[in-house]
């Protein structure tokens, strides 16, 4: 168990609140871009395959990029990275707009500027992980990292709703202009922030030394690497989201309000959970907890694989959804504490390969093992390979599953 504390205690910090603040403004803004663009190129291309050029366009950038944005966060003002990654991101939103006020936005011009886009997300997602140990004290932290993912999956919620409001009303381009304002938010609460100087940098040098030390250090420290390898099987494994359509099709016979629901479900029982994460400053047997919520996680998965109930279906998903957030905080946790303060961007850069790998590789197995066998099956296979994995990580890292959690040494 753990001690209960304030599920808003690390909100007591100032940089933490006006970074928390503008994060979340942000993130609103982006989650609302994103739909706005995919809504732009289907109706500009009525193209199952131009949306699908979205999600590549997206990942390749992340992939090739996070581990140089990793190692920049090592050798910079991290605070100063942020800011430059938002001021790219406020252009692109700028461009997007007025591309579009003015009837020019090309699919070639919207692709460059998503591909400038996520170019800039690579460089921002290393920062923003490992300036949070920057802001808060060291038992404020697991308190932060849950409520730094609670309120982008609050923002996951929220900004497609008002991104469909707007686009109805106002048209696309008024989503576009709306997040370049949020944006400027963002920069307007960073420029504040005062974060300690011996916290930012470290004297090594850049390249590709500098990158293999963060790929040294984190297959060094077995706990971080335990988390890493869950982190990428669980997601390549147990990932339904793609097939919800089929499901709720074919397999649960709803209309589209219920396929909202599904997605829907996840995202609540994700919110509920990470709130009640949020209220502990602290949790005693972490790598057990980890461990646990990964393997409730793989059967909740298979129970939705073999459900034909849309009510037990949504139960199911609302509890994959909350086992898979408090994984995450806790995974997240634990790398920012065991993780020196100078080698935090690497290794999150690194790690980030990981966690955006697999859930992308995870959707192309889970609909190649559909087209081959069924949806159901799909899910169910997937779900008794997030459970193998899990199973093999704790017996074959045993140092896991002994972390308490109040471990300096990794």
């Amino acid at each position: 168990m753990g001690s209960k504390i304030s599920p808003f205690l690390s909100l007591t910090v100032k940089e933490y609140r006006l970074f928390l603040f503008g994060f979340f403004v942000s993130q609103m803004g982006m989650q609302m871009q994103i739909v706005a663009i995919n809504w732009q190129i289907y109706q500009m291309t009525h193209s199952a395959v131009m949306l699908g050029l979205v999600g590549v366009i997206s990942f390749v950038p992340m992939m090739l990029l996070a581990p140089i944005g990793g190692m920049t966060a090592d050798h910079m003002s991290r605070k100063k990275l942020l800011i430059a990654t938002q001021i790219v991101l406020v252009m692109v939103a700028c461009l997007l707009t007025l591309a579009t006020a003015a009837g020019t936005a090309s699919l070639v011009i919207i692709f460059t500027l998503l591909a400038l886009e996520f170019s800039a997300m690579a460089f921002f997602g290393p920062v923003r992980q490992s300036i949070i140990p920057d802001m808060v004290p060291r038992e404020y932290l697991l308190n932060a990292i849950s409520l730094s993912i609670l309120t982008r999956q609050s923002a996951v919620v929220i900004g497609p709703a008002i991104a469909g409001l707007l686009i109805a009303l106002y048209g696309v381009g008024s989503v576009y202009a709306l997040n370049a304002v949020a944006l400027l938010i963002m920069i307007i609460t960073l420029v504040p922030l005062k974060i300690p100087a011996h916290a930012r940098t470290d004297n090594s040098s850049f390249g590709i030394t500098s990158f293999m030390d963060g790929l040294r250090f984190i297959t060094s420290s077995k706990i971080i690497l335990s988390t890493t390898l869950l982190d990428f099987f669980a997601t390549f494994f147990g990932s339904a989201t793609s097939l919800l359509p089929i499901f709720a099709t074919d397999i649960l016979h709803v209309d589209a309000k219920g396929l909202g629901l599904l997605y829907a479900a996840t995202s609540a029982g994700a919110v509920l959970a990470g709130v009640g994460l949020s209220a502990l400053k602290k949790l005693h047997h972490q790598g057990r907890a980890i461990i646990g919520a990964v393997a409730l996680y793989g059967m909740a998965t298979v129970g939705f694989g073999l459900s034909r109930s849309f009510y037990l279906s949504l139960t199911l998903l609302a509890v994959a959804g909350g086992a898979d957030i408090v994984s995450t905080i806790l995974r997240n946790n634990i790398r920012q504490t065991l993780t020196p303060a100078h080698m935090r961007g690497r290794m999150t850069g690194i790690n980030i390969l990981f966690t955006q790998g697999g859930p992308k590789l995870g959707d192309a197995e889970a609909g190649f093992v559909a087209a081959a066998l069924s949806a159901p099956a799909s899910v169910v296979i997937g779900g008794i390979g997030t459970i193998l994995t899990t199973l093999f990580v704790a017996l074959s890292m045993p140092r896991l599953r002994k972390f308490k959690g109040d471990e300096l040494t990794i």
